[in-house]
């Protein structure tokens, strides 16, 4: 398993698992709350590709998890009461993390947050940062599991999905 900035030919994979993540909340088998055509898009994985910000998760030669890994705090994040004050350059965010429906269960998503957590660690910012829908109930207990806190829950309109409860969390890798 290896996890490394997307090129242009991994475009195509990503676009994939987003599809798929469609198709299976479409068929009630996982509640994330993103809506096809809407978000994410082929478009999502192209604007993060051209701000180089897009990471690809791989795995015996196929892509199996992508995500973006920025210093970028959506809008809503300034409403939100953080546990930790922290100037931005020193806030890493992950957004957009995605496994491949078809690999669920191997350890895919916790490994991509884990890559994440060094990643920010080598750049010196101590402060991570993640949102996601207040309905995907299975990402809010993977970020759990791995330290991260439920700091507020915010209504807003986010990536063109009207009505969404925001769910922000947040991780400080500072030792106490």
């Amino acid at each position: 398993m290896e996890i490394r900035k997307a090129k242009e030919t991994d475009i195509d994979a990503i676009t994939q698992i987003y599809s798929d993540i469609h198709t299976a909340e479409e068929q009630g088998e996982v509640t994330i709350g993103w809506i096809r055509g809407v978000y994410p898009t082929e478009q999502t994985a192209r604007d993060a590709l051209q701000r180089d910000d897009l990471f690809v998760m791989g795995d015996e030669g196929k892509v199996v998890g992508a995500a973006v890994i920025n210093q970028c705090q959506v809008d809503v994040y300034a409403q939100a009461s953080w546990e930790h004050e922290a100037k931005d350059e020193e806030v890493m965010v992950l957004h957009t993390l995605v496994i491949s429906p078809k690999e669920k269960g191997k350890g895919y998503g916790k490994a991509f947050v884990s890559y994440y957590e060094n990643y920010a660690r080598e750049r010196n910012c101590p402060y991570l940062r993640i949102d996601t829908n207040a309905r995907n109930v299975n990402a809010r207990k993977l970020y759990e599991k791995l330290g991260y806190r439920e700091i507020d829950i915010l209504p807003c309109d986010f990536n063109g999905i009207g009505g969404v409860n925001m769910v922000l969390l947040e991780k400080s890798l500072i030792e106490k």
